[in-house]
Parts: structure tokens; sequence; C-alpha cells
């Protein structure tokens, strides 16, 4: 290699390297957890089941959430509802929490008998208007799923709720 040529490959890997020191992201550029009071909407007005619409009441609860995370795309934590339930929530690809839990008595036979509700309840950060993803938003937008079991009340077909739901930081 020409003299000249080793010059310049050792300016350009010296410039390459303290330019790189500067310029470092740093690892958590964006932490997901949320933590905090929550106004929990279940917007009842669109409730669908079979994707045919019908009313459900709307429900406001108000939920605080505990979260910590291990990686900018994997969080764990709990929710603490004030409908007297308590229930994990869990965020594994960098923006969407899910909260599951078991409603008991969820939906009751024409003969009494009750069976329970398996509900999923998805959501993300958004924008407050158009209900895009928003990452560091204080306004959570998702959908809540329940469901009951196939062969409660004497028929194969399982009861599924599917409703819009939102979470409002409120404290």
């Amino acid at each position: 290699m020409r003299p000249i040529n080793v010059a310049i490959s050792a300016t350009l890997v010296t410039v390459g390297i303290a330019g790189g020191i500067g310029v470092a992201p740093s690892a958590w550029a964006y932490d997901p957890s949320i933590n905090g009071k929550y106004t929990a909407t279940v917007v009842g007005d669109w409730a669908r089941t079979n994707e045919i619409f019908h009313q459900e009441p709307v429900v406001r609860s108000t939920w605080t959430i505990t979260t910590s995370c291990s990686t900018a795309y994997r969080c764990d934590g709990t929710v603490v509802s004030d409908q007297g339930w308590t229930a994990p929530i869990f965020m594994n690809e960098g923006s969407t929490w899910f909260v599951k839990r078991d409603i008991p008595n969820w939906t009751t036979c024409p003969d009494g008998t009750s069976f329970v509700g398996h509900d999923v309840i998805h959501f993300y950060p958004a924008n407050p208007e158009t209900g895009e993803k928003v990452l560091g938003s204080t306004v959570l937008a998702g959908r809540e799923q329940t469901s009951g079991p196939s062969g409660a009340c004497g028929t194969n077909k399982p009861l599924y709720i599917d409703q819009p739901f939102r979470l409002d930081k409120i404290g």
C-alpha cells in the first residue's frame, strides 16, 4: 500500500471511531413502562358479537398500574381496579399491553347457572383524536374481548363480546 493511502486509511478509521463515540444512541431511548392512575373506559356503544354491533353499557373504572421493564420490549406488572379485581399486565413486543383475567359469573343461563368469562384487554399508546400509535402518549387505545366457554347455557357456540377500550392517565 502506498504511504499516502495508509495515512488516509488511518485518518478515516480514527474519524470513524471518534465520530461513533459521540453519536452512540442510548440503549433505552424510549421507556415503555406505564405507571400511575388511569381512567379505564369500555365503550359499550360500539360492542360487537359475531361482527354484529349491539348496545352494551359504557363502563368506567379507575386503574392503578405498576410496571417495570427488563428491556424496551418486555415489561410486566400489576393492574388494580377500583371494581375490586387485580390482574397481571404485560408487554412483550414494544408497545401493545395485555391484561388477562377471568370474570366470575360473567354469563347467567335461563336455568340460573353461571359461567366464567375470559377477558383479554389489549391497548397501545395512541393519539387521542385519531387512535394512531404514538409512543409516549398518556392516552392508550385498544379492545376488550370477553368470551364464555363453548357449551354454556346449552349452546355449542361461545358468547363473545368485543368492545373498544381506552385508558386516560389521571395521576
